[in-house]
């Protein structure tokens, strides 16, 4: 954040403990921008290749959406009709037409499996599930990229986490865990955004940061000019304007839908003013930009919910992929829309569906695959895989190829030990290329 006003209870170096802990470029996440630097100094300068993943918070009905049974069971069926895509053979919900209008640029895996009934995101970030990443200490995906290919610009950040703080603990952002604060996201929640894209903070009050921010160095480590670049990140037009959505015309703000950026339930928002910072932050520099999206944990009334919800989240994803496309990203940018789990086939007795971590489904766009395409298929009720199974940590290990990175190499942490990226048994998905 770049507010340093605050209490002035102060460390016994005399450093204001409130800004000490404000003092982040973009939020109190325990990067230290100097050490962010210094990692995109280390790594020298790759190829600009990026993603953006969507994290749907509470697990998405797989059957309502992207895998209906017309033909099942009215207990398991549902409410919705399928509708045709424009891809001969593929249909999806009728809740979903302006996804079905660009299917041609999407590829539906149907088929995941192996993932935990457990509510959070660590299975989607780290390939595994929440108590053995703790365990052996794995990294966030995007901490990974940023410590092996660095920045590919001085002044913006390799690794940018859009998602606010929410209510169920496991839900937010796993760290960079053995990598250290500099492979950390920089974490732009919604009031960091308010204050950057209108850049609301006078020169002086700029120069007193960056004097916070050499005693913070004093602190913790020699001074260098390591944290001269830093303060460079903090007033980085870059960064400001990709923050910025009111410089898009209103035609492109009004196609993405703006949303809220209010929580739904314990899970993120539905805002898509951050579906479109996310594709403006791709363009300016950044490799990974990750957001949770929604709140889907529909025990109760899940056919009602769904009809309030899913036509806002049709709209922004949907403008997400149609934009990757249209603005030529699709080569460079992979896009990955995908929660922890699907749901049950048979509905409840409060006309919800429960956990279903036998199989799900998940979007994936861009990256150069091909899409256009189904990938694995579900039984007559999608309770299970019946062609094609894929176990869900494949899906990183496509992300990890589609940005130029080996999932089976080894990744250094701080003490220069190698870790494998993604366990022998996470393999890619070829058939995205085939």
């Amino acid at each position: 954040m770049l507010t340093l006003t605050g209490s002035r209870s102060r460390t016994c170096d005399g450093v204001s403990r409130r800004s000490f802990l404000q003092a982040g470029a973009l939020g109190a996440t325990g990067l230290t921008l100097s050490s962010l630097m210094k990692a995109e100094a280390a790594a020298g300068k790759k190829s600009h290749k990026s993603v953006i993943m969507i994290y749907l918070t509470g697990g998405l009905a797989h059957q309502d959406t992207f895998d209906l049974k017309p033909n099942a069971p009215a207990e398991a069926r549902g409410e919705f009709k399928p509708i045709n895509t424009n891809v001969p053979g593929i249909q999806f919900g009728e809740l979903l037409p302006k996804l079905s209008r660009c299917a041609d640029k999407m590829i539906v895996l149907r088929s995941l499996v192996g993932q935990r009934d457990e509510h959070s995101s660590w299975m989607s970030y780290t390939g595994t599930t929440m108590d053995v990443a703790k365990r052996e200490q794995k990294p966030h995906f995007g901490s990974v990229v940023a410590r092996i290919q660095g920045q590919t610009d001085p002044v913006v950040p390799a690794f940018v986490d859009l998602s606010p703080t929410m209510q169920h603990k496991p839900y937010n952002t796993p760290g960079p865990a053995l990598l250290g604060r500099s492979a950390a996201p920089v974490k732009v929640d919604g009031d960091e955004v308010a204050v950057l894209k209108n850049l609301a903070v006078p020169m002086n009050q700029l120069v007193d940061r960056q004097s916070l921010l050499t005693a913070m160095d004093r602190y913790k480590e020699s001074a260098d000019t390591f944290h001269d670049r830093a303060f460079e990140v903090l007033t980085s037009s870059k960064v400001v304007n990709a923050l910025d959505v009111n410089k898009e015309s209103p035609k492109v703000r009004e196609r993405y839908g703006k949303g809220s950026s209010k929580h739904l339930g314990d899970g993120g928002p539905m805002w898509n003013d951050q579906l479109l910072i996310a594709r403006r932050l791709v363009e300016a520099g950044c490799r990974v930009v990750t957001l949770a999206y929604g709140f889907w944990d529909t025990h109760g009334s899940n056919f009602k919910y769904l009809k309030q919800h899913l036509p806002l989240f049709d709209t922004g994803i949907s403008a997400l992929i149609e934009d990757i496309y249209t603005r030529g990203l699709d080569k460079d940018v992979t896009v990955c829309v995908w929660g922890e789990f699907g749901r049950t086939p048979k509905i409840n007795k409060d006309a919800g569906r429960d956990h279903w971590a036998r199989v799900n489904s998940a979007i994936l766009a861009g990256g150069g695959m091909r899409t256009g395409q189904v990938i694995g298929s579900t039984d007559g009720i999608a309770g299970e895989a019946k062609n094609d199974p894929i176990y869900y940590p494949n899906v990183l290990a496509t992300v990890y190829h589609n940005l130029g990175l080996d999932p089976h190499g080894m990744v250094y942490d701080v003490s220069n030990r190698p870790n494998p990226i993604l366990p022998s048994t996470a393999g890619v998905i070829d058939k995205v290329y085939g």
